[in-house]
């Protein structure tokens, strides 16, 4: 596979790129940039953090679960590019050395490169930004210092450069452009411009792994060292990475990236928004897609929930035919999807609605962490009476799935205490979960009906979170 990016400020062009070989790798083995570092090698720790740049922006990624092909086309910036060709430290670099926000230096590279990204595009919010790197030493506070600290310094000219840089020269990356009916033999990688594209080729071999934002797909190397045999690149498919809003409904691309579905969702359904901010950090929500979350199929995905009280619409294509089912069909057992070989995810709808979402996400760590209960509820109520309610959960099934006896003893009753705790006993007829290391099944019921007094109270105007208690 042969690809261009920039690198650094210079160009670099690679032939015969191995598909699933990292950017960490390659730049410390290829290039000698050891500044960018393995810690977790699984998007958790940021200590690989670089800076991609193209038309749409720049975002701090993980080096360590991304492809090299998925940069095509793109600039990259590590550690070692942030100074000034003159040698002069960029301002968070020189914020850092003046707010002693290093200790032992291990994590220093990461922290330096999600606060030039902040910094570049004007991110004030440092506690997110730089949710996604972990530090032993310094408690956070004088990171966190220099981040503010340097606010106000203007732009690295030589940096904000990347977000105009373009390769007009480029070729579609080798197989991207090709037909699926006719592809060299030695095929290993292909990197479709179109949906239409991708739809001949996952036909053609529905063995295929897809690889959209590969914060998943990434530790099937890092991690369980899987060799794959043949990969289809989603990243170039644009046209699965739009948004668009009717009067009635919300069509989001599956190759939406979540810091995008962040966005939206804080105009519709603020509360789904809040999950979304904590279940992945700056790095893996910019390369993570919803549709990949959702086609993985996994009992604890934090989407589904959320979505399936929705009552989103899932669309599905194979070839040239298309179908669409409840999202809440698509999940049939653990591991098991309604999506035969060679279909994949084209987008999900959510219909417009008022706002009566309340998303809850448990987990041992606040952020980036992976969720022991995830519950969705979306309750209606009018004249204090329940008159619909759709409640949704991951990490209590093998699936994402529907609290249907638990809804079916609200509606129709006093929106109460009473009523709430009238319909304990429904929770075990939708639920059987397992005891595993984050969770007992009784710790997950009982939190469960727990999160369903919690939406209770927050429609009586409480507080409830946690990070709202005031002395």
């Amino acid at each position: 596979m042969h690809i261009t990016f920039l690198l650094n400020g210079e160009s670099v062009d690679l032939t015969d790129v191995r598909p699933t070989e990292t950017l960490l790798d390659w730049l410390r083995e290829q290039r000698g940039l050891t500044g960018t570092k393995e810690g977790c090698n699984e998007g958790d720790c940021g200590a690989c953090t670089v800076m991609v740049s193209d038309r749409d922006g720049a975002r701090a990624l993980n080096a360590c679960i991304l492809f090299l092909p998925q940069l095509h086309g793109k600039a990259v910036r590590t550690v070692e590019g942030l100074a000034a060709p003159d040698g002069t430290l960029h301002p968070v670099q020189q914020a850092l050395v003046d707010h002693h926000g290093s200790q032992c230096g291990f994590c220093t590279p990461g922290f330096a490169v999600s606060m030039a990204t902040a910094h570049l595009n004007g991110d004030t919010g440092h506690a997110d930004a730089l949710a996604g790197n972990l530090c032993r030493c310094t408690g956070y506070a004088p990171i966190l210092r220099a981040a503010r600290a340097a606010e106000s310094a203007p732009r690295a000219d030589w940096i904000a450069a990347d977000l105009d840089f373009s390769w007009p020269e480029i070729s579609s990356g080798g197989p991207a452009g090709r037909g699926a009916d006719s592809p060299p033999a030695d095929l290993t990688a292909d990197a479709p411009e179109t949906s239409d594209a991708l739809a001949a080729l996952y036909a053609a071999y529905p063995d295929a792994t897809l690889v959209a934002g590969a914060t998943d797909v990434g530790l099937w190397v890092t991690k369980q060292l899987r060799d794959l045999p043949r990969v289809i690149f989603l990243n170039r498919c644009t046209d699965l990475q739009q948004i668009e809003e009717t009067e009635h409904a919300i069509r989001i691309g599956a190759g939406v990236t979540m810091d995008r579905v962040l966005t939206l969702m804080k105009a519709h359904h603020p509360s789904y928004a809040e999950m979304i901010r904590r279940y992945g950090s700056a790095q893996v929500r910019a390369a993570a897609t919803i549709g990949g979350n959702i086609a993985n199929g996994s009992p604890i995905g934090d989407n589904p929930p959320p979505l399936i009280a929705l009552d989103a619409t899932l669309h599905l294509r194979h070839g040239n035919d298309r179908r669409d089912l409840p999202l809440e069909a698509f999940y049939l057992a653990y591991g098991k999807q309604d999506r035969a070989p060679g279909e994949f995810v084209e987008a999900v709808t959510i219909p417009k609605q008022p706002d009566r979402l309340r998303v809850y996400k448990l987990s041992k760590r606040f952020d980036q962490d992976i969720s022991a209960v995830c519950g969705a509820f979306n309750i209606t109520v009018e004249g204090r009476t329940v008159t619909a309610a759709r409640i949704a959960f991951g990490g209590m099934a093998g699936i994402p799935k529907r609290a249907s006896h638990v809804e079916q003893a609200l509606i129709g009753r006093p929106w109460t205490e009473a009523t709430v705790a009238a319909a304990d006993p429904a929770w075990a007829q939708d639920f059987t979960p397992l005891d595993d290391m984050r969770a007992s099944a009784t710790y997950r019921l009982t939190a469960a009906r727990n999160m369903l007094r919690r939406a209770l109270a927050e429609d009586a105007g409480l507080r409830t979170s946690v990070l709202e208690v005031r002395a």
